[in-house]
């Protein structure tokens, strides 16, 4: 038999298991959990020759000895317990259970390990200060959002209808308990009548809230003066026609029915002006109604007008080419003047029958017209003066002296006969005017 010898027995336990040594060591893990929470720590060993496990807390108090408990304390529970494992519980943990517990193999000699229990405190719902209802445009707003119990610090982040405002104040403070936070941010801005309905949000960001956000929050109300706006449904009127004429205008409280005027004074003629809440008729229009109009909004934070200027424009009627050619075929004197008034009676004729040479022209071509025009009296004037002169030179021939013997002749007879006489020289006898 081999002596029993303290020294050899530790020499054969080294020989029967070589690597036990490094095989007895125990593992942990970290553990994070939120405030109210479950902490689950667990302690492993690879290689245990039956050597007993234990947990403690940061205060170095035992909590379970292999399968026993050691600590009276309700929340702590055994989860497995087993020679190659001992894994507890704790319930509803609080900021207090933060720390460092330890597991520990009662090997020779005791080998321990670490793990260190991080309690996260969930921040307290956020809530916005600083708003007042309403608020009036232009006036400067300071919207506060503040939360507490954070830890770490929490992140507040601002959004108007959805798009983030960069532009706030971040504050961070440490709470009496010296774990948790109290953070708040400011947001800093001038009421803008845009604003009006908006909503802000403030969110609050933390690693304790699984991806779900807390959220507070405002809607903005913002009272401003009206803005009016005139809209016609004529962009060209005419004599005859009618118009109408609509005064839209939008502010906060809703402003009172519109005030039309015209030219700073009332409507003139009430039997065609009719107005109907924001809407002015005007028909049968003429001259008369030129004129500015205005409408005039208000509520009790302002008032507001625009004017719409009126000018009523005369019948425009669309006169052909054709229509002028009969003035033109009237003054045909000589054969130059014939062919010119043919030819233009050809082309207008053309012009007439092609609706595609039309489809351009928006009137008369005045400046042809006043041409052919002045050329047709111009050769009426020339044609009257060559006229003239040719019945001036062709007048008719006439005697310059009375029938030889006509003035002595006894009685009218014997002076017929003398005349008719004389009248074969008289032929010679011709005087012109030239």
């Amino acid at each position: 038999m081999w002596p029993h010898d303290g020294r050899n027995s530790n020499k054969q336990m080294a020989s029967v298991y070589p690597y036990s040594s490094q095989g007895q060591f125990p593992l942990t893990q970290n553990v994070t959990v939120v405030e109210g929470g479950t902490a689950n720590l667990t302690c492993r060993v690879d290689q245990n020759d039956n050597t007993s496990l234990q947990w403690s807390n940061p205060a170095q108090q035992t909590l379970y000895f292999d399968d026993k408990k050691a600590l009276r304390d309700n929340r702590i529970e055994l989860v497995r317990a087993s020679w190659h494992e001992l894994s507890i519980s704790v319930s509803d943990v609080s900021l207090s259970d933060e720390g460092q517990y330890t597991c520990s193999l009662f090997t020779m000699p005791v080998k321990t390990s670490k793990a260190f229990l991080t309690v996260l405190g969930v921040p307290e719902k956020p809530q916005i200060t600083g708003f007042t209802s309403p608020v009036m445009e232009g006036e400067r707003m300071q919207l506060t959002c503040k939360t507490s119990g954070s830890k770490p610090a929490a992140d507040i982040r601002w959004f108007k209808n959805d798009k983030e405002v960069k532009d706030v104040k971040y504050l961070k403070e440490e709470d009496a308990n010296r774990k948790t936070f109290t953070v708040s941010s400011t947001l800093d801005f001038l009421a803008d009548r845009n604003d009006d309905g908006a909503v802000v949000s403030c969110r609050v960001d933390h690693e304790s809230l699984n991806s779900t956000p807390q959220i507070a929050m405002q809607v903005l109300e913002i009272h401003y003066t009206p803005l009016v706006k005139i809209i016609s449904s004529n962009s060209w009127p005419e004599e005859g026609q009618s118009i109408i004429l609509t005064c839209e205008s939008k502010g906060k409280p809703v402003p009172e029915p519109v005030l039309w005027t015209k030219d700073g004074g009332e409507l003139p003629d009430p039997e065609r002006m009719v107005v109907n809440g924001r809407v002015l008729s005007i028909s049968f229009l003429n001259k008369t109604d030129n004129g500015t109009y205005r409408c005039e909004a208000k509520n009790p934070i302002g008032r507001n007008s625009t004017e719409y200027v009126l000018i009523v424009h005369d019948v425009f009627n669309t006169l052909l080419p054709t229509t002028v050619i009969p003035s033109l075929t009237t003054a045909t004197v000589t054969t130059t003047v014939a062919l010119t008034t043919s030819t233009t009676t050809s082309a207008t004729a053309n012009s007439t029958r092609d609706p595609n040479a039309l489809a351009g022209q928006t009137g008369p071509d005045h400046a042809l017209i006043g041409g052919i025009v002045a050329v047709v009296v111009f050769v009426t004037l020339c044609s009257i003066i060559l006229l003239g002169r040719y019945l001036a030179r062709h007048k008719g021939t006439y005697l310059t002296n009375e029938a030889k013997g006509a003035e002595d002749a006894p009685d009218a007879d014997t002076a017929i006969i003398n005349a008719e006489g004389s009248q074969v020289n008289a032929e010679e006898k011709k005087e012109y005017f030239i």
